[in-house]
C-alpha cells in the first residue's frame, strides 16, 4: 500500500466554491456494496435508504474562529495564525505563517477590530511558546475570552470564493466549539430533513470530534502507515455508548454522518467491547486504513475528499478500494461537485 494509491486528478471547476441552496438539495451518490451498485440521487433522498430502527450518529462539534490576522511586535509585519487545538487555559497549538520569522519569544499583536462595541481598548497579544514542524507553533494568548471574539471562521485553501454567511459552514446542529472545519457531510441536513428522517423511526444520536489539521493536510510519506495522524479531542457520553451497545445487540444499523464520528465511535469500541460500549473522553488517535475491522459503522454518509488525504483512506477501508476508485471516478464523469461544499455519499 503506498499513498499514491489515494490519488487522482480533479478538474478545478468541480471543487465547490459555495454551498447548495437548500442545504439537503446537493447530490447523493449512493453505494450498495453488498451489490456493488451505484445511484445518483438528491440528498433529501437520503431517508429512502434508512431503515426503521436504525442509528444515525452526528458529530455537533462546532467551527470556532479560528483565523486570526495580526502584526509582529516592532516590525508590524503581518502574522496569520490559524487555531487548531486548545492546550491550557492561554495556551494553544496553531499553524503560522510567515512561520520562519516566528521563534520562540517571538510577540504578536492580534487586530481585533470585530470586538463588541462594549469590549472598548482590549488587546490581545500572542506570544511564541513553543516549535514545531511545518509551521506549527504553541502560542500564550493573553485573554482568551478576547481570543475567541478576535478571529474569524477559516475556510479550506481550496475555497477563494467569501461565504455571504459564516453559518452556512456549520452544521444545523453544530452545538460544542471547538473545530477548525466543518465535520462537512454534516453540512447536507436541515432541520426539516431531521425531522423526515426521526419520523421514520431512525434515532439521532450525537457524539463530539474536534475537527484538527488532518481535514486538509495531505499525507506526504510514500507509506502512509508512517504518518502521524494529528490527535482530536473528543467525548462520546455514557448514554451514547448504551444506546450504540444496544443497536448493535438488537442488531439495528449504525449509520455514522461524516469521516469525524466514525473515528470516535471506532475508536471507542476499540477501546472497549463493541456490545458494551464505554463513554469515552479524550485524545481520539485512530488512523483508518484498508485493512481495518470496522466494529461499530455499518453505513457512511461522507463528501468526496481530497486526494492522498487520511479521509479518502478511511472511506476507501470501508467502501473497498476498487469501489471507491470507480465511484470517484464516476463522480468526475457525471460533474459532482468535490469537497466541503461538495456533493455527498452514502455507503450501505
Amino acid at each position: 500500500m503506498r499513498t499514491g494509491d489515494f490519488d487522482y486528478n480533479l478538474p478545478s471547476r468541480l471543487i465547490a466554491q459555495s454551498p447548495v441552496e437548500p442545504r439537503d438539495h446537493s447530490r447523493l451518490m449512493v453505494l450498495n456494496r453488498e451489490g456493488g451498485s451505484i445511484e445518483h440521487r438528491r440528498f433529501c433522498e437520503v431517508v429512502d435508504y434508512l431503515r426503521e430502527g436504525d442509528v444515525l450518529v452526528f458529530n455537533d462539534s462546532r467551527v470556532i474562529p479560528a483565523r486570526l490576522r495580526g502584526k509582529r511586535a516592532g516590525s508590524g509585519g503581518r502574522v496569520e495564525i490559524l487555531l487548531l487545538r486548545r492546550l491550557d487555559v492561554n495556551f494553544w497549538e496553531a499553524l503560522v505563517k510567515p512561520a520562519r520569522r516566528l521563534q520562540v519569544g517571538s510577540r504578536v499583536e492580534i487586530n481585533n477590530d470585530s470586538l463588541s462595541v462594549d469590549r472598548p481598548g482590549a488587546k490581545l497579544l500572542a506570544e511564541i511558546t513553543g516549535v514545531g514542524e511545518g509551521g506549527i507553533r504553541v502560542i500564550n494568548f493573553s485573554d482568551e475570552e478576547v481570543l475567541l471574539e478576535s478571529g474569524e471562521v477559516p475556510l479550506p485553501p481550496y475555497i477563494h470564493k467569501p461565504l455571504a454567511n459564516p453559518e452556512r459552514y456549520q452544521t444545523v446542529y453544530a452545538k460544542v466549539a471547538g473545530s477548525v472545519a466543518a465535520p462537512t457531510a454534516g453540512l447536507h441536513f436541515t432541520p426539516e430533513l431531521l425531522s423526515r428522517i426521526e419520523r421514520k423511526g431512525v434515532q439521532c444520536l450525537f457524539v463530539t470530534l474536534h475537527v484538527g489539521l488532518d481535514t486538509f493536510r495531505p499525507v506526504t510519506e510514500d507509506n502512509p502507515r508512517e504518518h502521524a495522524i494529528y490527535k482530536e479531542y473528543g467525548v462520546l457520553a455514557g448514554e451514547v455508548a448504551d444506546e450504540l451497545s444496544l443497536a448493535k445487540k438488537e442488531g439495528r444499523r449504525v449509520v455514522c454522518v461524516g469521516t469525524t464520528t466514525v473515528r470516535i465511535v471506532e475508536q471507542a469500541a476499540r477501546d472497549s467491547h463493541p456490545l458494551e460500549l464505554k463513554p469515552f473522553e479524550g485524545w481520539v488517535d485512530l488512523f483508518v486504513l484498508p485493512g481495518y475491522r470496522f466494529r461499530m459503522v455499518d453505513a457512511l454518509v461522507t463528501n468526496f475528499h481530497l486526494p492522498r488525504s487520511t479521509l479518502l483512506m478511511l472511506v476507501t477501508a470501508f467502501g473497498g478500494r476498487e469501489y471507491i476508485n470507480k465511484a470517484y471516478q464516476e463522480a468526475i464523469t457525471q460533474k459532482y461537485s468535490f469537497y466541503s461544499f461538495g456533493d455527498a455519499m452514502l455507503i450501505i
